[in-house]
């Protein structure tokens, strides 16, 4: 299969064919460079785009090319700088990172990654803008307790109540999402029997980890940053830290674990095993949210696997 690198800027996409010296050539980050860019890539016999994430630019092109009806997947940018430093290439060009893009992903073999319906899309927006304004309220309050002046004090708090309105629609909002789906309806109510999973969590599990109930517990872990990674050599044996990740996900769970542990005693006994035999805190605290999420996707498949038996 053709694969066609594309380094994303938020004014360009630099693309070239192949792992060598193909063709390259480079359009505007705009709706009309994407469909050039689409027919750029027909005219090569391009099976497959990949592009690095950048912080978001590139999205737009990521929908675009989708929509002319040409494959696209999405590659971690530290990913493919340490492939070029493994492979001995030190030098760096727009020019030359497409290419390595391409090769990279022709290595890896990289599969296409079609978009999310416009419901997950919308959910994802929806709580991703929850997050926000939860923080941005925290902000404003902790400021508020600083300041003295009424005018400041009156200011303050009525950015706080309009955050607090916005909060109150959003969570409407979502719930009213969540309810309309089937699938997520049942989703939903199965991970409410486990006491201390509330609304918040289930959305950004919905939003930031749709994938929950497909994968196996171990890819899963690893797609959220909780699996242990091996540092082992020879007779010694390293510590095991978990990096990488969705860490919207992992940072939800770490503290919904510490929650369910007061109520579970599943939990409570895993926790008090843990602490006697000595293990740090921290180690604790990512065995517990790995338990947590192991629960969580185990509960997804049994309501996947009822679901589409009903359906079929």
């Amino acid at each position: 299969m053709i694969i066609c690198g594309v380094d994303v800027s938020s004014d360009t996409l630099d693309a070239r064919v192949g792992a060598g010296d193909g063709p390259f050539r480079q359009f505007p980050n705009s709706a009309e460079g994407a469909a050039s860019l689409a027919g750029f890539c027909r005219t090569h016999g391009v099976g497959l785009v990949v592009m690095e994430a950048t912080g978001g630019y590139e999205q737009r092109p990521f929908a675009h090319l989708w929509a002319e009806g040409v494959p696209v997947a999405i590659v971690n940018p530290r990913s493919v700088r340490r492939f070029a430093e493994g492979m001995g290439l030190m030098e760096k060009t727009d020019r030359i990172d497409a290419g390595v893009i391409a090769w990279y992903a022709q290595t890896k073999r990289i599969a296409p990654q079609p978009p999310a319906s416009q419901t997950q899309q919308k959910l994802a927006a929806w709580v991703t803008r929850l997050r926000q304004l939860t923080e941005l309220r925290v902000m404003q309050t902790n400021q508020r307790r600083l300041l003295s002046c009424p005018v400041a004090l009156s200011s303050v708090d009525e950015i706080v109540a309009l955050i607090v309105r916005q909060i109150r629609s959003l969570e409407t909002g979502i719930a009213e999402l969540i309810a309309d789906d089937p699938l997520w309806a049942r989703l939903d109510a199965e991970f409410r029997t486990i006491k201390g999973v509330a609304k918040r969590t289930i959305a950004r599990l919905m939003a930031d980890l749709p994938e929950i109930g497909t994968l196996s517990s171990k890819a899963v872990a690893k797609l959220t940053g909780l699996a242990p990674i091996a540092n082992d050599s020879g007779k010694r044996t390293g510590r095991r830290p978990i990096r990488g990740g969705r860490e919207s996900v992992r940072s939800i769970l770490f503290v919904v674990a510490e929650i369910v542990r007061r109520y579970d005693p599943d939990f409570a006994a895993f926790h008090a095993r843990l602490n006697a035999a000595g293990k740090p805190k921290k180690v604790i605290r990512v065995a517990l949210a790995h338990k947590l999420l192991t629960r969580l996707n185990a509960k997804a498949r049994d309501v996947r696997e009822d679901f589409n038996a009903k359906a079929a």
